[in-house]
């Protein structure tokens, strides 16, 4: 059963214990973008080294592979701080999360522009030959 935003702030309203998300979970969004295997949050992820552009990046599931500089990968968890949506994108400038516009660096996964005040979760890229492991 799916309880709506209406019918929970009733439950609340009324005394009862109700647990909201927001901006989250199974709403579209989960946007991969590589090749090979797809991963939540807590997977690891292998994608080829020569699918990950060089001053971009691609999202695979919840995890993100960058490499701002010939053959320097970054990788982050590709959920957004701000209320969890899944980011599903990476421009050149920019991690990007579709819900409400937060942008995140490319090197390091700072914040570049909220409302998320806080970066993306950093995950460890592994280059083993022509494939970049993310644990």
């Amino acid at each position: 059963m799916t309880t709506t935003r209406r019918t929970a702030l009733t439950i609340a309203a009324a005394g009862g214990t109700v647990a909201l998300s927001a901006c989250g979970g199974d709403e579209g969004g989960s946007g991969g973008s590589g090749a090979g295997g797809s991963a939540s949050s807590g997977d690891g992820v292998s994608v080829a080294a020569a699918d990950v552009p060089e001053g971009g990046g691609l999202v695979e599931g919840r995890v993100v592979v960058t490499q701002p500089s010939a053959g320097d990968f970054k990788s982050f968890d590709g959920t957004c701080p701000h209320q969890g949506c899944a980011v599903t994108r990476v421009t050149t400038e920019a991690i990007v999360c579709p819900c409400h516009g937060s942008e995140f660096d490319l090197t390091d996964g700072s914040v570049l522009k909220g409302p998320a005040t806080e970066g993306l979760t950093t995950r460890t890229a592994t280059v083993d030959g022509d494939q970049v492991t993310v644990s």
